[in-house]
């Protein structure tokens, strides 16, 4: 039997900078919805769902938005998995650093302010991003002690987390927190790769990334831009499940806008002739050991 391998859909991501490349981009929570259930019929098993403000677009991180996108996704009796981000309202930026001083601009919040919308909404899976990181004049914050909260607030809520990876040192700070058991197993890692600021989309750093995971773990992994497909190509070839989406890339081909549907198709068609198949949302559910919800 040739082996299953899971492709997720980010469907819009927590970026501004896309909205006036894209005209396109999923904003309210229907479009979101309707997004996510086009590319879980392409093929998608997991759809990764950040929320926007509906009027600008810009990223948020409201409860309500993520309570819509849910119940519209659960509502249309879809069997594909869902996966909320707890990435954001975690930045820092500085306006002054003598005096120091932080910018209006910064979002950080608590860890319970952070995941809150995953703990009550219940998904099967969210998003926990493995370390501190700058990008930009920006600061992302994850000290251990919010990872540890957070993967804490997640498992007593039956929530298993996706252990977003941009670096190497990100694995590690991850498997300190599955070896004090607060990460139930098999553990998810995914591997963020040239986002821009931590590792490159290159196939010695997936292999470096891979040997260092613990044993048993599942894993995953996806490149930005015009990294997105030849990573998909490179990611099964070397034991790994997938990631497309308009989060990562919003092309299709040089000069042409994509859809989610249009990119998990693309996915799809690359495994496919890569001699693997595409995993459905309840395979997938058997590989990382995980129920359905809702």
């Amino acid at each position: 039997m040739s082996r299953k391998v899971i492709v997720t859909c980010a469907v819009t991501g927590g970026s501004s900078a896309v909205l006036g490349k894209h005209p396109n981009i999923p904003k309210t929570p229907s479009q979101i919805a309707e997004a996510a259930l086009e590319a879980a019929k392409a093929g998608a098993a997991i759809v990764h769902i950040h929320v926007r403000d509906p009027e600008t677009g810009a990223p948020s991180n409201r409860f309500e938005l993520y309570e819509q996108v849910v119940k519209k996704l659960r509502d249309a009796a879809t069997d594909v998995i869902i996966n909320l981000t707890c990435g954001m309202d975690g930045e820092i930026e500085f306006d002054s650093l003598d005096p120091l001083k932080l910018a209006n601009t910064s979002t950080l919040k608590s860890a319970i302010g952070r995941c809150s919308h995953a703990v009550k909404l219940q998904p099967e899976l969210s998003t926990l991003d493995c370390g501190t990181f700058g990008y930009g004049e920006q600061i992302y914050v994850a000290r251990t002690s919010d990872l540890r909260e957070m993967a804490t607030l997640m498992r007593d809520a039956g929530v298993k987390p996706e252990l977003e990876c941009f670096d190497l040192g990100h694995i590690e700070i991850a498997k300190k927190l599955i070896s004090e058991n607060i990460i139930d197993g098999p553990p998810l890692f995914q591997f963020c790769l040239s986002t821009g600021y931590g590792a490159p989309a290159v196939p010695s750093v997936v292999q470096a990334m891979r040997e260092i995971l613990p044993s048993g773990a599942v894993w995953c992994g996806f490149g930005c831009g015009a990294d997105e497909m030849p990573m998909v190509g490179q990611l099964v070839a070397m034991g790994g499940h997938v990631r497309v989406g308009l989060e990562d890339n919003i092309y299709l081909r040089r000069g042409v806008l994509a859809s989610n549907a249009g990119l998990v198709d693309n996915a799809v068609g690359i495994i496919e002739r890569m001699g693997a198949s595409v995993a459905t949302p309840a395979e997938a559910r058997a590989i990382l050991g995980v129920k359905k919800r809702g």
